[in-house]
């Protein structure tokens, strides 16, 4: 995983970091990574034997130590008149356009809790944490997505952009960005515009398509009100998606009310559900019943995991 590289160093700091993020606008400011885990819960609440099976993150801010880069394809075109001729070229163009902007990414659930819808509460969780703490982000949010690779594991964009002008191998690019930083990047990388049309076939064909096993995540993240507008990752060439915060759906159609009751309740209908600020925020989907004029009766399994009492209030939406 590109945000979670094998090192227990940067893991310890990166969870130092989190903790401070919750607490410091400052640590915000600079754009540390908020993390979250997954972790299994019985019906009283408490931690089974499985423990943490996922973890993703929220990145306050990007761009702020070095600027966010990103491959901009446009199409430009040139005319002869006297030939009458028109010719068009994609051309990738180095930019900086999400620069303070807020990220997603760091997702990953164990195969083993896939099943049970993990992944769709992982991802739909940090928008109700993004709506709960409305204030610490700016306008926007992106999502980069993984980049294609062939049979053999190989990213052809890599291959044949990012090997010529970083002189190294991806595993190693990617694992230097994420624990040292972007700023090679700024200082190696090209200058000038790219001509897409001179690049190989593979390639071309692999510019904004997403890895095989993202595609389910692309379509929860557009399902969610994310678009690609021609962003792609400068490593792998994988698409870009970005919302405003304010029209992705968890932000938009989520409700906050009260709990009335806690019952053993078959009948409620499925919600996403989150409670506490910061460090105690808390997320978990569950049967939910909403009654606009007396708030909402939630089921006893939902409520210990989420350490909701009667009194409490919750945000939540349709899961």
């Amino acid at each position: 995983m590109t945000n979670l590289q094998p090192d227990l160093t940067v893991l310890a700091d990166r969870l130092l970091d989190t903790e401070a993020a919750l607490l410091s606008e400052d640590f915000r400011a600079r754009g540390v990574p908020i993390f979250f885990i997954v972790e299994r819960v019985d019906r009283d609440g408490q931690a089974v034997r499985e423990g943490v099976v996922g973890t993703a993150c929220v990145f306050p801010r990007i761009g702020v130590e070095w600027p966010f880069y990103s491959y901009r394809l446009t199409r430009q075109a040139q005319a002869h008149k006297a030939m009458g001729k028109t010719v068009a070229h994609d051309v990738l163009i180095l930019a900086n356009d999400f620069d303070g902007q807020a990220e997603v990414g760091g997702l990953f659930v164990d195969a083993s809790a896939r099943g049970a819808a993990a992944g769709r509460l992982t991802a739909r969780s940090r928008y109700l944490f993004l709506a709960e703490h409305r204030d610490w982000f700016g306008r926007q949010v992106i999502s980069d997505m993984r980049g294609y690779q062939d049979e053999t594991g190989a990213s052809p964009v890599w291959e044949a952009l990012g090997r010529e002008f970083y002189d190294m191998d991806f595993v190693d690019a990617d694992r230097m960005n994420a624990v040292l930083g972007n700023q090679f990047i700024a200082d190696l990388s090209p200058k000038h515009p790219i001509y897409a049309s001179l690049l190989p076939r593979a390639a071309r064909e692999a510019l904004g398509r997403p890895h095989d096993h993202g595609r389910r995540a692309m379509q929860l993240l557009v399902e969610e009100g994310f678009r690609y507008e021609n962003y792609i990752d400068i490593f792998d060439g994988g698409p870009t998606l970005f919302a405003n915060i304010d029209e992705l759906r968890a932000v938009r159609d989520n409700r906050r009310s009260q709990v009335t009751r806690i019952a053993t309740n078959t009948e409620a209908a499925e919600q996403l559900v989150s409670t506490g600020h910061g460090a105690a925020f808390r997320a978990a989907r569950g049967g939910l019943r909403v009654d606009p004029e007396n708030g909402v009766e939630m089921d006893v399994g939902l409520a210990a995991a989420l350490g909701v009492s009667v009194g409490d209030w919750v945000r939540h939406v349709d899961f």
